[in-house]
């Protein structure tokens, strides 16, 4: 009894703190007292200035510790009166979640593996091989090793199917396991058994860890024929800016005019990054973002602080529904500046403003917590109301070397501006608020996917396809064409792996018959039914060749892959045949055009008003 007492003292000294570290703003990361600001979900900050109590602050708080002994009563009846023993630290874990569960999607419990994640990702380094890893065929397999580590000074090739990590069988691993193995300390050794596609026998690899850097700026160059250049970024890492300045730096001395700036599927970073990233493009001085909390004194407002490295030529950033956070606040400053034409579809609408506190003195837990909300410079919140649903930590793990935020399927608004508020940009043009960032310029692109191809991505045949196909045909070039015999080929190869999948309409049969079978009137509809099926038959023959240029493409991307990794994907297809790549290019090659959609939507009453007062 003595122990439980020291138990339930300890929980309630727990919320003594948090409120006052909730009160304060003053916290730090699990084992990292180094600040930093992320802008996709986090905002770590242990200089804030505390915020002055008042009367009413005062009640709540003694309402909120008069609430707390109700919490310390339960704690107290499970552990003493529960039919079973209970981990004390699962059952308070488990408090502090439901806690949490009816605030927004990021304010959520952050355990060791998840902290570690979410500091790893935004660090951009860890230690260990340097490649992309699945697991297929009950097996572990490299999707791709990444150029310049490890892994790919050693020969290791997308498609080797890792067999064993040092004696250990990847037979039924998970990815997570196996990665887990493959990490260590830079300097040692991992002893690796790969089974390789068109040979025979096994092959044994010692393959030294080292320290491995994530880049943030994937890839960057001149299109053919133009003198455009073109950045892709992924990430806003604390290498971000460094890594833009040496690919703008050279682009700038290859007498480059205009740029794309691909910021597509890019979900954030680091805040600090972001700005730093926006004043490579805007005047020194220029706001970039700000924040407002709950109370008044919680406003911080940021500036770019540098001269711009590409400050006046013409630019086009393109955004997408996975456009996010950093990416969105770089969008919007860009936007409200009227520095570029924004491009794509409307952005994801993820701008809260979260600082992580500390939980306990053993290290193993933190609080995500959300205090405020961004916003660009003409006061559009970028964070989407709708976008609030809880998403709970979990293990992220995609492969040896990194993680991906969480995932979201709510589609982004249309562009449909009727009922939203309305902003204006720096030169007058109306913008529109009501969460993420809407686009200049919607895409022309139909790029719907259909159940076959993604059906085909997500059973991996193209890539094992390309595995195959290069094992071949070793001498294969990265500027092949897929004909009609490739296609062939490949669709003979679908067949061996049992390929199938369902169409919406067949989904839809599957519920008309189990309403007919729960009817019992399986004998009526029997005919019609057969009828159905055989449409829908036909129907899936014809989609091979409904989806013909998708394939293709596909095919190519992981031949291609294969052969001259990621660079070789961005020059072969990703600058020559992207729909958005394309559409900028269009563009950026018609100067008049780029001024009128810079120009486009002003409110001349707004302009006349603004010059009266001047």
């Amino acid at each position: 009894m003595k122990n439980f007492g020291l138990i339930i003292a300890g929980v309630a000294f727990f919320f003594i703190g948090l409120i006052w570290m909730v009160g304060s703003g003053e916290a730090g990361p699990i084992s990292d007292p180094k600040p930093a600001m992320l802008a996709d979900t986090v905002h770590i900050n242990l200089d804030e200035t505390p915020t002055v109590e008042t009367d009413s602050m005062a009640q709540s708080r003694e309402t909120l510790f008069k609430e707390i002994k109700k919490f310390n009563q339960v704690v107290y009846d499970i552990k003493n009166r529960y039919m079973e023993d209970v981990d004390t630290r699962e059952l308070i874990n488990a408090g502090i979640r439901g806690m949490l569960e009816d605030l927004d999607r990021f304010s959520v419990l952050l355990e060791r593996k998840s902290y570690d994640q979410l500091m790893e990702s935004t660090s951009g380094k860890y230690e260990g091989l340097g490649m992309e890893i699945d697991s297929r065929d009950d097996h572990i397999t490299i999707v791709t090793p990444m150029e310049g580590t490890p892994a790919y000074r050693k020969g290791l090739r997308s498609g080797d199917q890792i067999l064993e990590i040092d004696g250990h069988s990847t037979y039924k691993m998970t990815t997570a396991d196996a990665a887990k193995l493959m990490r260590g300390t830079a300097g040692t050794v991992v002893n690796l058994k790969i089974q390789r596609t068109g040979d025979t026998n096994p092959m044994d690899f010692e393959v030294e860890r080292a320290v491995i850097e994530l880049k943030s700026v994937n890839y960057y160059g001149v299109i053919d024929g133009t003198d455009i250049g073109y950045i892709r970024l992924s990430r806003f890492a604390e290498e971000t800016s460094r890594e833009l300045r040496e690919a703008l730096t050279d682009l700038n001395s290859r007498g480059v005019n205009s740029l794309i700036f691909d910021l597509r599927s890019n979900g954030g970073g680091l805040l600090q990054q972001a700005v730093e990233t926006s004043e490579l493009f805007i005047e020194e001085g220029k706001l970039v973002v700000y924040t407002k909390g709950k109370f008044a004194d919680s406003e911080r407002r940021l500036y770019s602080k540098q001269k711009p490295l590409y400050p006046d030529k013409p630019l086009v950033i393109l955004v997408n529904q996975g456009t996010a956070s950093a990416s969105e606040i770089v969008a919007g400053a860009i936007q409200d500046w009227d520095r570029g034409v924004i491009m794509g579809y409307p952005t994801y609408g993820k701008g809260l403003v979260q600082q992580i506190f500390t939980v306990g003195n053993d290290g193993d837990i933190a609080l995500k917590l959300t205090t405020a909300k961004y916003y660009v410079p003409s006061g559009r919140c970028i964070q989407r109301p709708d976008h609030q649903d809880k998403v709970h930590p979990e293990d992220m793990m995609a492969g040896e070397e990194m993680m991906d935020e969480e995932t979201d399927t709510k589609p982004a608004d249309t562009l449909n501006t009727t009922e939203k508020e309305i902003y204006y940009t720096n030169g007058g043009r109306i913008v529109y608020g009501g969460g993420g960032i809407l686009p200049d310029m919607e895409i022309k692109d139909d790029d719907v996917f259909q159940p076959i191809e993604i059906a085909m991505e997500r059973k991996s045949l193209f890539f094992d396809y390309a595995v195959k196909y290069f094992a071949d045909h070793p001498d294969a070039s990265k500027n092949l064409e897929i004909n009609d015999k490739i296609l062939d080929d490949f669709k003979a190869f679908t067949e061996t792996k049992a390929f199938d999948y369902k169409t919406s309409l067949e989904f839809a049969l599957d519920e008309l018959k189990s309403a007919i079978n729960d009817e019992g009137s399986d004998s009526v509809y029997n005919a019609a039914v057969k009828s159905f099926e055989s449409l829908i038959t036909q129907e899936k023959k014809a989609d091979f060749e409904h989806s013909r240029e998708y394939i293709q493409r596909a095919i190519k991307r992981e031949i291609v892959s294969k052969i001259d990794g990621q660079r070789g994907v961005y020059e072969e297809l990703i600058l020559k045949s992207d729909p958005a790549v394309k559409q900028a290019v269009e563009l950026l090659k018609d100067k008049k055009e780029y001024t009128r959609v810079l120009t486009a939507g002003k409110d001349q009453a707004m302009i006349n008003k603004d010059k009266s007062k001047n």
